[in-house]
């Protein structure tokens, strides 16, 4: 019997087909057809019905792909607690951010602790959805806490505390003003995330007032396609300073309000709760606190 054709037939549920598993696993679609084929022609059963759009699991399929995927989970999650009763940083790290963390802040790390650690590979799925990390095998998922966080087995390690700003391009400010009060401010259009609540700024004084988000110009959950949209003219965006730093730098971006503090972004490390913490998440934990550290402009002290 080979168990590698039972991995490999869950792999092509989990990715939802032939084409992307091969992507993400790196295999020729060919081979996962052919470890799915013998997986049928040996349990006499067909597991998967094959069409030319999408994936649908037979009856069969879907209970043993039910039944077997948590043994893979398990033996997958036992591998990693033997790596890391050693001080080896090696194998596949698997991360989950959402875009603005990742590609700014989750990225770099993820560079500088390869170049330091040639044993160990990172995968980064970029998306802006929440999942379990257990469920969805993933060593570290980063998650913003103004969504609801997962609980069940998971621990939250370390707390990452992001400085936000508004901003807007000067073609904006040139036919709309440049506003001075929150009054002013609400006369303009917002590009806004599908989960933002009422943005919650804090005046000089210390006040807090809360902009309606409701009626906003452009909602995305991909903070570059709100980005875009901000140096286009089209509204104001309110995002990590870190983010916009460069667009800022060259004159595409102003910061708004300025004196006003919005509130930060606070993102949290969600990892499987385990007797033993693998050596490659510990490593990259710490490689993205120095990362704080490095960008003190960026990160906000807890």
């Amino acid at each position: 019997m080979e168990w590698r054709d039972w991995e490999l037939f869950c792999e092509v549920v989990e990715h939802g087909g032939f084409t992307a598993a091969a992507r993400v696993l790196g295999h020729p679609k060919s081979s996962l057809s052919a470890a799915v084929q013998r997986l049928e022609a040996n349990l006499g059963l067909r597991l998967i019905e094959r069409t030319t759009r999408h994936l649908r699991l037979t009856d069969s399929g879907e209970t043993i792909y039910r039944k077997v995927r948590p043994l893979f989970a398990a033996l997958h999650d036992t591998h990693s607690e033997a790596l890391a009763m050693s001080s080896a940083v090696a194998g596949t790290l698997r991360i989950k951010a959402p875009y603005e963390f990742g590609a700014h802040h989750a990225g770099p790390v993820a560079c500088a602790v390869m170049g330091r650690y040639p044993e160990l590979a990172i995968r980064i799925d970029v998306e802006h959805d929440i999942v379990n990390p257990i469920a969805e095998n993933y060593d570290i998922v980063f998650a913003m806490l103004e969504a609801p966080l997962p609980s069940a087995g998971i621990v939250i390690r370390r707390v990452f505390t992001l400085e936000r700003g508004l901003f807007a391009a000067p073609a904006l400010l040139e036919t709309s003003g440049e506003p001075r009060t929150l009054d002013e401010l609400r006369k303009l259009p917002l590009l806004t995330g599908p989960s933002d609540p009422p943005w919650a700024i804090t005046a000089p004084g210390g006040a807090v007032e809360h902009l309606a988000v409701d009626r906003a110009r452009l909602t995305s959950s991909n903070a570059h396609v709100r980005l875009q949209a901000a140096l286009a003219g089209h509204g104001v965006l309110r995002v990590t300073a870190s983010y916009t730093r460069a667009a800022v730098a060259a004159g595409q971006l102003r910061r708004l309000l300025p004196d006003h503090a919005c509130e930060p972004l606070n993102v949290h490390a969600l990892l499987p709760a385990r007797q033993f913490v693998p050596a490659k998440v510990r490593c990259f934990l710490d490689a993205m606190e120095a990362h704080a550290r490095g960008d003190p402009e960026a990160y906000i002290k807890p």
